[in-house]
């Protein structure tokens, strides 16, 4: 493509301008249909897609999205009358999974997408959770170390290639998985590149990136580009995972911030085409004069991108694309992929109905005019009992998000709370970090909870700490700081304090950028293994008081 490719950005894709008819017979066409940040969503996220409203502009709707079982069915459609098609994917398949894929350390889910014709995946910081050697596993097959063969059938690993550039294993100096795959059709070759964002080691445990080094995304891609040349390339795709943010709906790109630009401006001419995730935004975008895509997250949507192959020049002179919504209220049910998916429901009750412990009522995840819950206080607590230990962290004080809290721990039956319920109350897998903040540093922290003044985002907080805010001060100025205690104890602006949050927030996650700031940090279980443990020490467990968080001016 290089300088030869002239593409406009429409409303519902890039489009290429036409060539001459002379042109057009010396071609290939090639179809890439394209996923990303599948997380492990064997089913339909209950969230859906958030689109334009097509019979009113100016609304957005939630469309029933996702379930591997239409993307199935959606991925066969967009294949059909095909003769060149590849299914490609980047980053982030599995990790940060629902139970039925978690609890098998996400077999299901390679299963799933081996099943489906994946054929290349570049990895994602959420491919490194659980270390290199495990992902090494979802690539090879082989039993778990610590659970062994737990699946309904031996795992014989991914069936399709992970892609792995810029990650090298500093004992060797090599990549842990090949940097790209030559894919050939009807005698083109075309080049995939896989790759992960350069900041993967600072957002997962040190444990996990402990022996890795990851390079930084445009000098790993333009080194790569005379090797290719050498064999012949011309064609060069790159899968990396990491992306940008964009307004519009889901097949548009008015506008795209984000690392993912300059990233692209810093590609050799030599890249073509651009696949990206992480940020889990559906956009399909030129940037640089390249088509960049991007399909949201869970399966809710697949990227078809026509790819015209030159066969003189051997090198691509248009891409367009569509992103396609998996509508799985539409879509019918691949019945492969039904058949897997059952034959872990049957493994599964037996782990998720596991007892945890007992409430004598609901823990709501509903807050209280303060904006705390029963929910969040004790999800708080066990994060703090998770991480008291100096061993553990030396936590004092522990905050999380309330967007983390996804379902009720209702009072059931004689109370019984199982492990399934834990999970579905914190399904996100987040890894507890426990970090060291100043006290003036924590008020920061608490002052970004009305970042978006509509849409106030109160952090739960544990057992020992309090505060008391006024919300009609203005923004910055709402965290009364001589209320701020512990135990107590005035919080004092100069003195440092250990923290735990998820590893959601301590990269910034909702808004609270403070707390990236946060030094020495460990890492620690995952948060609904906390809560799991918290139960198991401390049931039966009652709601609180919800009097750790006061808001001074509310309404009586």
């Amino acid at each position: 493509m290089k300088h030869s490719l002239v593409s406009a950005l429409t409303a519902l894709a890039l489009v290429a301008s036409p060539l001459p008819a002379a042109a057009q017979s010396a071609t290939v066409d090639l179809r890439i249909l394209a996923i990303n940040d599948f997380h492990g969503y064997l089913r339909a996220s209950s969230g859906g897609i958030r689109i334009t409203d097509p019979d009113d502009k100016t609304k957005k709707i939630m469309v029933p999205a996702g379930g591997a079982e239409h993307m199935a069915t959606l991925v066969k459609q967009l294949s059909e009358g095909h003769k060149n098609k590849i299914f490609v994917a980047a980053g982030d398949l599995i990790g940060a999974s629902p139970l039925l894929s978690a609890m098998f350390h996400d077999e299901p889910t390679i299963e799933s997408l081996s099943m489906m014709g994946l054929a290349l995946a570049s990895v994602g910081n959420h491919e490194f959770d659980e270390g290199k050697d495990e992902l090494k596993r979802m690539q090879n097959g082989g039993c778990h170390p610590v659970d062994k063969c737990q699946g309904p059938h031996p795992f014989l690993g991914a069936k399709f290639h992970y892609l792995a550039a810029s990650t090298i294993e500093t004992a060797t100096g090599k990549t842990v998985f090949p940097p790209y795959e030559i894919r050939e059709f009807d005698g083109i070759p075309v080049a995939f590149v896989g790759l992960t964002l350069k900041g993967t080691s600072g957002i997962i445990s040190p444990t996990s990136a402990a022996g890795l080094e990851f390079r930084d995304e445009a000098e790993t891609v333009n080194a790569l580009v005379p090797e290719l040349k050498a064999r012949g390339i011309e064609a060069i795709v790159v899968l990396i995972h990491e992306g940008g943010y964009t307004t519009g709906d889901y097949n548009e790109c008015p506008a795209i911030s984000g690392a993912i630009v300059d990233i692209v401006k810093k590609f050799d001419r030599a890249v073509d085409l651009v696949i990206s995730g992480h940020t889990h935004q559906p956009y399909v975008c030129e940037i640089d004069g390249r088509l960049v895509t991007s399909a949201d997250k869970y399966g809710t949507l697949v990227t078809a991108i026509d790819v015209t192959l030159d066969t003189k020049t051997r090198d691509v002179i248009s891409a367009k694309a569509d992103n396609v919504l998996v509508r799985s209220n539409t879509l019918a049910r691949d019945a492969e992929q039904t058949a897997l998916i059952g034959s872990y429901d049957k493994l599964a009750a037996p782990i998720a109905n596991r007892r945890a412990g007992s409430v004598t009522a609901t823990l709501s995840r509903v807050p209280n005019e303060a904006g705390e819950s029963a929910l969040g206080d004790i999800v708080a607590d066990a994060q703090l009992v998770a991480t008291a230990t100096p061993t553990n962290g030396g936590a004092l004080i522990a905050f999380t998000n309330p967007g983390g809290l996804r379902a009720d721990l209702a009072a059931k039956d004689d109370g019984a709370v199982t492990y399934a319920d834990v999970f579905a109350s914190q399904p996100f897998r987040n890894q507890l970090v426990t970090l060291t903040l100043p006290g003036s540093q924590i008020k920061v922290a608490l002052e970004q909870q009305w970042l978006d003044p509509k849409r106030p985002r109160i952090l739960q907080v544990s057992k020992g700490f309090s505060y008391a805010y006024d919300d009609s001060k203005p923004i910055g100025e709402r965290v009364i700081a001589d209320s701020m205690s512990l135990n107590g104890e005035r919080i004092d602006p100069d003195k440092s304090y250990r923290v735990t949050v998820n590893n959601y927030l301590s990269t910034g996650g909702d808004g609270f950028a403070a707390l990236k700031d946060g030094s020495a940090q460990q890492f620690g279980v995952y948060d609904a293994d906390a809560l799991y443990a918290y139960f198991q020490a401390s049931s039966p467990i009652s709601p609180t008081s919800l009097e750790r968080i006061r808001h001074l001016n509310e309404v009586k």
